[in-house]
């Protein structure tokens, strides 16, 4: 009888670890030490966070960096962080503040070589890509935005965050994201009309 209820527990406790953790469960494992948790985190949220990394530093390489330092930040501050609240918009406020601080050091190196613009350099996938590329148009159109701008607008229309969820991500009023919003995709329309990209 002991051994049967050992077994049971045993799966019992298996697939209630092949479960997966709601927001208020990861952050207890986290903060009672729990070797899994740092990983689970990551690999729930990594998508989410380097794609927002990635559309605001416009580089992989930088992109990747800036992501490991919002997990590394994350995982420092978790004592402090309020169970109460989800995960992700908390992460993507860490993400949205180290791609500024990336951005201003970048803005603050020396130029070593005249660097092409986004817009003027050649799509490399131009060979293989259909004329009609509305992607790689967009993917244009939002390098050139103000990175405050782009921010708001991968936080809406990539990360599906809602205005008040956005103002608590970049410290601002509701009012602010939604005249960022309305004016990246002003700028936007603008740019792939200039380029004669029709939607």
């Amino acid at each position: 009888m002991a051994t049967e209820l050992s077994v049971v527990a045993g799966r019992v406790a298996r697939r209630s670890s092949e479960m997966p953790m709601d927001d208020p469960a990861l952050v207890e494992a986290l903060r009672s030490g729990d070797p899994q948790a740092p990983r689970l985190l990551v690999e729930r949220f990594q998508g989410v966070v380097f794609g927002l990394c990635y559309r605001m530093m416009n580089h992989q390489q930088d992109a990747e960096d800036v992501t490991q330092e919002t997990f590394l930040r994350a995982l420092r501050s978790m004592a402090r962080f309020d169970a109460s609240r989800p995960i992700r918009p908390w992460l993507l406020e860490i993400a949205a503040n180290r791609c500024r601080t990336a951005l201003a050091r970048r803005s603050r190196r020396p130029i070593l070589a005249p660097a092409e613009s986004v817009a003027d350099r050649a799509d490399p996938r131009a060979a293989v890509a259909d004329p009609d590329d509305l992607a790689g148009e967009l993917e244009r159109a939002l390098s050139c935005l103000r990175p405050e701008y782009r921010l708001v607008f991968a936080l809406f229309h990539e990360q599906n965050l809602m205005y008040e969820e956005i103002a608590k991500v970049i410290c601002r009023p509701v009012g602010t994201v939604k005249t960022w919003l309305h004016r990246a995709r002003a700028q936007l329309a603008e740019n792939l009309s200039s380029r004669g990209v029709t939607c």
